[in-house]
């Protein structure tokens, strides 16, 4: 409800204050979207109106996502971009083909379990090489543009791992935790425009990755993938709210909105999409 001077509600909004979320006159890049929630992310652009860039290691990935989103969308602009954005020739080659974009989501990461006295010094380089500098790098090169257009949007795909750093991944946590700093640092710049710049956090969620290690847990086990999913968070992440695991999609539907003129407002923050793991207020 909106309301006047007099704190009277207002009840002759117009059409245009309702909530926005067209983005038909925007180009996206969501890199590492060939599957999981970059794929679902770049699905769920498309869907508002962008023409949406994916990004992935191999061509062959990257066709075949290409191919996939333009079946489930017929009509929607899409284009995909073979690159290895872990590295300063990656990111050269995709800001190369695209040289502005609207909205950038940096969503490109991995993560593997292994214990901290294992990881290696290049272990520790290769994920902050991918899970971090990829969004420094392309967001070093797209925001000057959003800030002369004075319109853009910028997404670090974090995780409550930034916030809770799993014992059995802490250079994963590690680079989440970096991401969203970086986010609020970027935001800081934007001061006074109409470029954002935020995280998204997700929790455990059904992606290729995640589900693999599932998989494979319930093969050893002869358990099902529905009992090891319940055993990983009830054990894992006992303070989920949810007690499962998330979509790809539910993570996307954060995305969207906060790439949407509806969210002008949303700048410099870090977004919970994670059930409820994380159990403090700030």
């Amino acid at each position: 409800m909106r309301y006047g001077p007099a704190g009277i509600p207002n009840r002759n909004r117009s059409r245009e204050q309702y909530m926005d979320l067209d983005l038909s006159t925007k180009r996206a890049l969501v890199t590492g979207s060939t599957a999981g929630i970059g794929y679902a992310a770049a699905s769920q652009l498309a869907a508002m109106g962008a023409a949406v860039s994916i990004t992935g290691r191999h061509q062959s990935g990257v066709d075949e996502a290409v191919d996939a989103l333009r079946a489930d969308m017929p009509g929607a602009e899409v284009d995909g971009i073979a690159a290895d954005l872990a590295t300063a020739d990656g990111t050269a080659k995709v800001t190369q083909r695209l040289p502005e974009v609207d909205i950038l989501v940096n969503n490109v990461g991995i993560f593997e379990l292994t214990p901290f006295e294992d990881i290696t010094d290049a272990d520790w380089q290769r994920f902050f090489d991918t899970n971090v500098m990829s969004g420094v790098r392309l967001t070093r090169h797209y925001l000057k543009g959003m800030l002369e257009r004075d319109w853009g949007r910028i997404v670090f795909v974090s995780s409550e791992s930034g916030i809770h750093i799993p014992p059995e991944m802490i250079h994963y946590g590690m680079t989440k935790t970096a991401d969203m700093a970086i986010a609020r640092g970027v935001a800081e710049l934007t001061a006074g425009t109409s470029v954002t710049c935020n995280a998204v956090l997700p929790g455990p969620t059904r992606s290729r990755g995640v589900s693999a290690i599932i998989e494979a847990q319930a093969e050893c086990s002869g358990q099902s993938i529905a009992d090891v999913e319940r055993a990983f968070i009830a054990n894992g992440r006992p303070t989920s709210l949810i007690r499962r695991l998330a979509s790809p999609e539910e993570v996307a539907n954060m995305i969207g909105y906060v790439c949407s003129p509806a969210a002008s407002a949303t700048n410099g923050a870090s977004l919970r999409v994670e059930g409820g793991i994380v159990k403090s207020l700030v």
